[in-house]
């Protein structure tokens, strides 16, 4: 197999089309085919030399260029997969990566938005299908790309269900929400937002990618000016289920989560939260007797 190039037309030439196919038989999203390969063609244009022959002074080049400390994580993840099948099919014996540790990264806080923030939000002049948009981010809970290939088809009316493929092609049910239901009226059996232009998913007739979602979300919350960006929504949709007292696990069911220790990370406690559980310490500064009837009571 021959290395990797790219032609006139920006397409790749045969071996990264069979890493392509490859992790595609992985069952591994679109989306992050698209850019770990996107990212191999980027180093090896910047070192001009073809990709399978990158050292560690590529990519070390490469990777102390100007990246917040997340990004840089995550080129040296999409990285590590490239040699590793290069490993596995024998196209190299050796593996760079496994002299550089991954990169640290300060853990930043999510960007929560609040209550507030989403009655603007639906309060704002935007189209009809970005409202619903919107909507199926806040009130089902779903990623972008999910929201990407909504159909009418996905509907149960009868059992009020909504069925998504989701993250890792996990088939899920989920509950219908009114307001989706009542959103549902809008649309036909197919694609809640076609595409009218080919992209990357496919030509004409199909579905818009998850990148426009997040862009057309993003575009309405800055008009607003709301913090934050299309993914806020879901963390809010989290958020609100703790504060009505819903259970973790059933929080976690609805997020499509794996394990609780992911979903916790969307459980954001706001500030009405913290000073409610503050005013919840017994006052300790009274006389002694006081003091003792507090201790004993305890």
């Amino acid at each position: 197999m021959g290395a990797i190039r790219g032609d006139s037309d920006g397409n790749a030439v045969p071996l990264v089309a069979s890493w392509r196919t490859w992790m595609r038989a992985q069952s591994w999203a679109d989306r992050t085919i698209d850019d770990r390969i996107d990212l191999v063609l980027r180093v090896a244009r910047l070192s001009d030399r073809p990709a399978e022959q990158l050292d560690v002074d590529d990519v070390l080049g490469f990777l102390s260029g100007s990246f917040q400390a997340s990004t840089r994580q995550t080129y040296h993840v999409n990285l590590q997969s490239w040699f590793r099948w290069l490993e596995l099919v024998g196209i190299r014996d050796d593996n760079p990566m496994r002299r550089l540790s991954i990169p640290k990264a300060k853990r930043r806080a999510p960007r929560t938005i609040a209550t507030t923030h989403v009655v603007r939000l639906l309060n704002t002049r935007m189209h009809a299908r970005t409202r619903t948009m919107c909507l199926l981010a806040a009130y089902q809970g779903l990623r972008v790309s999910e929201v990407a290939k909504v159909r009418g088809a996905d509907i149960d009316p009868v059992a009020r269900e909504l069925r998504v493929i989701g993250k890792g092609n996990v088939d899920a049910v989920l509950p219908l929400h009114p307001l989706i239901e009542a959103e549902a009226s809008r649309y036909g059996s197919g694609w809640w937002f076609p595409q009218w232009k080919a992209n990357k998913a496919g030509e004409t007739g199909g579905h818009v990618l998850g990148r426009s979602v997040s862009t057309i979300i993003g575009n309405v919350m800055r008009r607003s000016g709301i913090p934050g960006s299309a993914h806020s929504l879901r963390h809010w949709y989290a958020t609100e289920l703790l504060r009505a007292g819903v259970d973790c696990r059933i929080v976690m069911e609805l997020m499509r989560h794996a394990s609780l220790a992911t979903t916790q990370r969307y459980l954001h406690v706001d500030d009405t939260q913290r000073r409610a559980g503050l005013l919840l310490l017994p006052d300790a500064t009274g006389p002694l007797e006081r003091a003792q009837r507090l201790i004993v009571a305890a």
